[in-house]
């Protein structure tokens, strides 16, 4: 039995992100947020993926900052700075990767 490649393991249903906008200047928009863990483990080494996304979706400019750990049924908070790119329409923010507290290594 082989491991799971990284690309094929996904977030938990108890990890979630939330975010809102904070200031949008000429070059790079402000963003700022919470990584809430309902499970009954530590994550840890926690890094979120906030993304400029165009009309269609498509990824156009991305910032992925270290969150640190989240304690079981806890949260944290995150600042994110994205580029300012001609087409954004929103911002997308997700788990990028983590680790379980107990040695499981896991990214989405």
């Amino acid at each position: 039995m082989t491991a799971p490649s990284a690309a094929q393991m996904a977030v938990p249903s108890t990890l979630t992100v939330t975010h809102s906008v904070d200031r949008a200047g000429p070059s790079y928009a402000g963003l700022s947020g919470r990584v809430y863990n309902d499970g009954p483990i530590d994550v840890i080494d926690v890094y979120v993926n906030a993304a400029a996304i165009d009309a269609s979706g498509k990824v156009v400019a991305q910032g992925i900052p270290f969150v640190g750990s989240v304690a079981a049924r806890g949260s944290t908070p995150f600042k994110a700075r994205v580029p300012v790119v001609a087409g954004a329409t929103g911002y997308r923010v997700g788990i990028n990767s983590f680790r379980f507290g107990m040695g499981r290594s896991e990214s989405p």
